[in-house]
């Protein structure tokens, strides 16, 4: 991913998307908006900080364990160790705000 600019921690920035791993959902080179504040739940998109890089992913919450579950299967699902490396949450792609509604559910 790609900064697009400099802000303050707690403030929304915006990220392109690099690679296919988070297919079809979200292409590369599509512009993503993270809310450092976002509020953190099962199913929603973050971007966290894992093994040194930084990493956009669908969160998944099974049994108190944390996942970063690619959307794209040719990509491993990766467990963490808890919500301290969630550095925000994806809340627009490509100038559109997410549909609040819009919940991908346990599989």
């Amino acid at each position: 991913m790609e900064s697009s600019g400099g802000c303050a921690a707690s403030e929304p920035f915006a990220l392109r998307v690099l690679g296919d791993s988070m297919l079809p959902e979200f292409a590369e080179g599509a512009v993503i908006i993270i809310d450092p504040a976002g509020a953190i739940r099962d199913g929603c998109y973050v971007m966290a900080e894992y093994k040194n890089e930084y990493i956009f992913r669908q969160l998944r919450i099974v049994d108190d364990k944390y996942y970063l579950q690619p959307l794209n299967d040719l990509y491993d699902t990766v467990e963490i160790p808890g919500q301290d490396v969630i550095q925000g949450v994806i809340t627009q792609k490509a100038g559109r705000r997410r549909k609040e509604h819009k919940h991908y559910g346990k599989d």
